[in-house]
């Protein structure tokens, strides 16, 4: 087979790309435009911008009750949520982790001087493997942070069935999965709580934000505290703390989308069935599926490029940029392969072989509900291209 030197050989033949403007991946889902600048009217006429203003409480309210449970912390930030969360549930020492994730699942660990430790993935599902989780596990070990990637429901399960046999905290990166369920509940019930991230890529967006979700009353008074400096009431400080505050004008967006949700949802699901029907047909390509009986956002597109398909996924990602389709190759190479855990770690790479196969066949592809059914035709059709056009050149 030829192996291809320029990726301009992938490219339509003397064409100019095949998008004007770039398609890229975390296009945002956007609700009523007019009930968002109502919203910030309210809020410029309340003259109440940030710490617990009215906002943010009703979307705190809403949230909780759109997911059925108990508290909802909302935070600046999923990264913040994830380090709030982390030093509210006491963890320590070590914690196991997924390579196979966005850094800041591990960065919020290493940030407070806790190794995390990773495990390998079931590379059918893109989530922890219980058993590399289980060969994982120290004297030092203090905890689980389960990563419901692409927002399939990590195995909520027989991790808990793990953290309960070594007395470990269990909780939940959930930062792809609102709107998301297990066996049929709500994801942002399970563990000892579970964080999302809200920015702007995300299925549901507040801009910029996050929120921690749990049942637990203590964890959600100590998360509270945590993220105002630990102030209870004006001028009393009770326990340590950071500024992990969301502002209004988040939750504005936040409470516009919520509006919106199902219709975002039901444009990303449609979106998702275009690609996935026209993609499968593709020889060494396969689409990552959902369940069909749980509930997904559908906002994550993922394939797979093996052998078959010709040229390899890094000539496919620098070939559809070529067309200004931003694809990506979410996560790779890896948490354990960037600074700093590449050099601590050097060896990591042996317990994750799984992690690192999938790393290097994974593409994410432009999604979103603002994207047109015929803007991933075409997409679907300069990937069908770049496979015809690599046989003719055998």
């Amino acid at each position: 087979m030829k192996r291809i030197n320029d990726p301009s050989d992938l490219a339509i033949n003397g064409a100019p790309p095949a998008f004007s403007e770039r398609l890229h991946v975390g296009r945002p889902n956007i609700g009523n435009h007019e009930a968002f600048l109502q919203r910030i009217a309210q809020v410029l006429d309340n003259q109440w911008l940030t710490n617990n203003g009215p906002m943010v409480q009703e979307f705190e309210r809403r949230i909780a009750a759109h997911l059925g449970v108990k508290h909802c912390i909302a935070m600046c930030n999923g990264t913040i949520a994830l380090e709030i969360a982390i030093r509210a549930l006491g963890l320590t020492g070590e914690v196991i982790v997924p390579s196979w994730t966005f850094i800041a699942t591990a960065h919020a660990l290493y940030w407070q001087g806790i190794t995390p430790v990773f495990a390998d993935i079931d590379p059918a599902t893109h989530n922890l493997d219980p058993e590399a989780v289980r060969r994982m596990i120290t004297p030092r070990t203090t905890g689980i942070i389960g990563v419901h990637l692409w927002g399939r429901a990590a195995p909520i399960d027989e991790l808990q069935s793990i953290a309960h046999e070594h007395g470990l905290k269990l909780m939940f990166d959930a930062a792809h999965a609102f709107g998301s369920t297990y066996h049929g509940q709500n994801i942002g019930r399970f563990g000892e709580c579970e964080v999302f991230s809200f920015h702007a890529t995300k299925a549901f967006n507040t801009m910029e934000g996050g929120a921690v979700t749990t049942n637990n009353d203590e964890l959600a008074d100590a998360m509270r505290l945590m993220r105002n400096f630990g102030f209870k009431g004006y001028d009393n400080v009770i326990h340590p703390g950071t500024n992990g505050k969301m502002i209004e004008a988040c939750a504005a967006m936040g409470l516009t989308n919520l509006d919106a949700l199902e219709e975002m949802f039901t444009a990303t699901r449609l979106n998702y069935g275009i690609y996935r029907e026209a993609l499968m047909a593709i020889p060494g390509i396969s689409v990552l599926d959902y369940a069909p009986k749980e509930q997904n956002s559908h906002h994550y597109v993922v394939i797979e490029i093996d052998e078959h398909f010709g040229p390899t996924r890094d000539e496919v990602i620098a070939a559809l940029h070529a067309e200004n389709i931003l694809a990506r190759k979410y996560f790779w190479p890896g948490c354990h392969k960037m600074k700093p855990y590449r050099d601590l770690f050097p060896h990591a790479g042996l317990m994750l072989q799984n992690s690192h196969k999938v790393s290097e066949r994974v593409v994410v592809l432009p999604a979103g509900s603002s994207l047109h059914p015929d803007s991933i035709k075409q997409i679907c059709r300069v990937i069908e291209m770049l496979y015809h056009g690599n046989r003719n050149h055998q």
